[in-house]
């Protein structure tokens, strides 16, 4: 069980201190690695090399459903047009009416 300041088992300065030591560690072993050594053109290189890689996992549509998808689309966008063409005929009438 904890209280507010620290944990039960460790003086609050032992806390501090073990805390600040696990935090060096980590900012040692976060400064090598692929980008530590590499300059601009590396980490641009790298990034392009990332890039082509996440492109190679992306499931690509036939054709076939390629053309499903448009149509669907467009015949999507062709109704919304009309909906909101009558809402705002409607509209238009309405305002026609109420101020003359």
């Amino acid at each position: 069980m904890t209280d507010a300041v620290g944990s039960i088992d460790m003086p609050d300065a032992q806390d501090e201190a073990s805390a600040s030591a696990d935090q060096d560690s980590k900012k040692k072993a976060r400064k090598g690695g692929k980008r530590g050594k590499k300059g601009p053109l590396g980490r641009l290189a790298l990034f392009y090399r990332q890039v082509v890689a996440e492109l190679r996992k992306v499931v690509w549509p036939s054709r076939n459903q390629l053309s499903t998808y448009t149509t669907v689309v467009i015949v999507f966008v062709v109704i919304m047009i009309g909906i909101v063409t009558v809402i705002d005929s409607g509209f238009q009438h309405v305002v026609k009416y109420v101020f003359g």
